[in-house]
C-alpha cells in the first residue's frame, strides 16, 4: 500500500516530488487542484511547463501521469506503470489483451508497437510520451477470465492466457496478420491449459473463433492445448468457415476436422 503523499509546498512541481516520493506516478486534475488550491487556469500552465520539462507526460485531458528521471528521454514511463490508474480515472472496467498480454507471457516474437487495452465502451487512443495505448471495445467484458499481474507501481488486470488467444483470432485486426498470430500462438501453447481454453471458448458461445484457433494451434504444432476445442467442434459438427474472414475462399482446401476454409496459406515465423 502506497505510503501518503507528504504535503505539498505549494507547487505543482513539489506536489509532482511528494507523489513520486511516495510510489505514486499518477495525479488527477482534481487531486492537483485540492492539494495546492490554485486556480484551474494556474494549474494548466504549471501542467505546461512540467510537460515541456518532460516531467509530466498527460494522456488524457485532468489525468498526469509522473515522469522518473530514466524516462525522460522516452517522454513517459511504460503505460503498465499506469493503465490501471488511467482505467479507474475513466471510471470503465478493462483488460490489458492480445499482443500486449501475450508479451506478458513470454510471447512476443517482436515487441508490439502499441499498448492494446480491452474495456467496454469506445474510447479514442492515448498517448504518453512514445507510448501509444490501444482500446478495443468487448460486450460482457467482465466474462472474460483475467488475473492480476503485478507491475513496477501496483498491478494491472491482464486476460489470461486461454482469453488471450481467443481474443487474438476475435480481434484478427489488431493482432496483425494471420502469420502473426500463429507466431504468437506458438510461443503461447505451452501456457495454455486445454481444458481451461475449451471451458472459455463454450461459455463465450463463439464457435467460429474456436474453429479458426484450433486449426492454427495444431498448425504451429500447438495440437496438445487444442483437445477440448477440437472436441466441442466435433460435437457441435458447425459449418465451415473461412480462417480469414473477407477473403474469397471458394476454391480453398477444408480441413475437416476444424471444419475451417484454409483461404491464407499460414507460417509462423521462427
Amino acid at each position: 500500500m502506497h505510503a501518503k503523499p507528504r504535503s505539498p509546498k505549494g507547487s505543482l512541481a513539489d506536489l509532482v516530488d511528494s507523489y513520486q516520493a511516495s510510489g505514486r506516478y499518477v495525479l488527477t486534475r482534481e487531486q492537483a487542484l485540492t492539494a495546492l488550491g490554485v486556480s484551474d487556469e494556474a494549474l494548466k500552465k504549471a501542467v505546461r511547463r512540467l510537460v515541456d520539462k518532460r516531467r509530466l507526460a498527460v494522456p488524457r485531458r485532468g489525468f498526469y501521469v509522473i515522469v522518473p528521471v530514466e524516462y525522460r528521454a522516452a517522454g513517459a514511463p511504460p503505460p503498465s506503470w499506469f493503465i490501471d490508474g488511467l482505467m479507474k480515472f475513466h471510471g470503465q472496467p478493462y483488460y490489458v489483451g492480445l499482443l500486449s498480454a501475450a508479451a506478458l507471457y513470454g510471447a512476443a516474437h517482436q515487441q508490439p508497437q502499441e499498448f492494446q487495452v480491452v474495456t467496454n465502451e469506445q474510447l479514442r487512443p492515448a498517448v504518453a510520451g512514445r507510448a501509444r495505448i490501444r482500446f478495443l471495445t468487448r460486450r460482457g467484458i467482465e466474462r472474460t477470465p483475467t488475473t492480476a499481474i503485478k507491475t513496477e507501481t501496483g498491478t494491472m488486470i491482464v486476460s489470461t492466457p486461454e482469453a488471450t488467444a481467443l481474443d487474438l483470432l476475435r480481434y484478427l485486426e489488431a493482432a496483425g496478420h494471420l502469420g502473426n498470430v500463429a507466431t504468437v500462438l506458438a510461443e503461447l501453447a505451452e501456457r495454455l491449459d486445454a481444458g481451461r481454453l475449451g471451458d472459455v471458448a463454450r461459455a463465450e458461445g463463439d464457435l467460429a473463433i474456436a474453429q479458426r484457433l484450433g486449426y492454427l494451434l495444431e498448425h504451429v504444432g500447438g495440437g496438445e492445448a487444442a483437445g477440448a476445442l477440437g472436441e466441442w467442434v466435433a460435437a457441435e459438427r458447425p459449418r465451415f468457415v473461412a480462417l480469414r474472414p473477407g477473403r474469397p475462399s471458394r476454391r480453398a482446401p477444408k480441413d475437416g476436422r476444424w471444419r475451417v476454409i484454409v483461404n491464407e496459406k499460414v507460417e509462423a515465423e521462427t
